[in-house]
Order: structure tokens, then sequence, then C-alpha cells
């Protein structure tokens, strides 16, 4: 999901990185403060699709964008439904979506050598305080990197489970994806040490 870009000639697409983040913060966070029912909901997803057209994003892309927040959201509806009401369930979980909706149409529009030059000029004042801009640049861009890799370690271990018949092992899937994410965590950081990253 994240670090997909899809090249195009939008307003979006040439609207500068750093506009676009801001942008991104403030509607998470206004979406989070202010949508308070389901109808709040409906119109905030109208505008997170609406967004998506003029981006002309296609729909089965920005539908694939949210196909791994199914379970999520379902956990989370049962036990707001528990715990809260209906509608609660409801606005929580649909904040979530939208919050997620935002923040692919971000990454699909905006390429992540401008979204980390954005971030390490955003950063470039933090160094009179000893914060170096690059190096969290950096930690950005792995993040970015290890999102699709970390999923693409889950696709591969839930298919060789099932094929195995433990499709309802959580032990099956579980134990070897976080042996395969040590794993590769430990190949990474080799590579970035090699690469002399550590040093001062």
């Amino acid at each position: 999901m994240i670090g997909l870009y899809l090249a195009g000639d939008s307003p979006l697409h040439r609207m500068p990185a750093g506009v676009k983040l801001a942008l991104l913060l403030v509607s998470i966070v206004a979406t989070a403060v202010f949508v308070r029912t389901p109808w709040e909901v409906l119109a905030a997803g109208v505008v997170a699709a609406g967004l998506s057209a003029v981006a002309r994003i296609p729909w089965r892309v920005a539908v694939a964008q949210l196909r791994p927040l199914g379970w999520m959201v379902v956990l989370i509806a049962v036990f707001q439904v528990l715990i809260t009401s209906p509608a609660r369930a409801a606005v929580v979980c649909g904040v979530l979506v939208v919050s997620v909706a935002l923040a692919a149409l971000f990454t699909l529009t905006t390429r992540v050598t401008d979204m980390l030059d954005a971030v390490t000029r955003w950063l470039g004042p933090l160094r009179r305080v000893g914060v170096d801009p690059e190096r969290i640049g950096l930690l950005l861009a792995l993040a970015i990197r290890c999102v699709p890799l970390l999923a693409g370690i889950v696709h591969d271990v839930a298919e060789a489970r099932r094929a195995r018949g433990l499709q309802w092992s959580m032990t099956a899937l579980v134990t070897p994806v976080l042996v395969r994410a040590l794993r590769t965590a430990d190949a990474m950081g080799d590579a970035l040490a090699a690469r002399g990253v550590d040093d001062d």
C-alpha cells in the first residue's frame, strides 16, 4: 500500500509534496476531531472519493489500498459495538478508513523522493538542536519500504500455510512471519552498517 506511486498530471500530482503532506496532516486531524456522526463519516468518505477521482486513481487501485484494513476494521467494529454503540462503531471505523484512504491518496500521487525531500526540508531548522534531518529521512524511507516488504512476507507465509492445510493456525502464521521479519531486519542492518550509515 505505502510507497506505490501512480504517474499522472492531475492537480494533486502537480501539487508540491510539502503542501500535500501538510494538508494530509490537517485533514486527518480534522477528521478525527470533528467527525462525530455516521453521516459526517459518509460526507468525509465522499470527499476522499472525490479527491481520488480528481487524481484519476482507478477505483480498483483505490480499493486495494484499503483491503489490508479488512480484519482490523471488523475487530474494531465488534469491540466498539460491545462497549459503546453501533453508531460509535461506524464513526470510529469510518474515521480510520477515511484517514488511510487520504494517506494512500498522498502516496499514490507523490514520489517517495519528493516526500523525503519535503520532510528533510521541514526538519532542517532542527539541526541546531542536534537533529539530523538526513538520518530521519533515511528512517522514513526504510519505514516506507518495509511496509510493503512486511506485507509481502505475510502474504507468502499465508499462502504456504494454506497450501499445508493450516489456514486456521495462528502459530503457523505468526512464527514464520516473525522469523523472516527478523532475518530481513538483520540483513538490512548489516547492509546499512557496511555502507557506513552508523558512522558518526
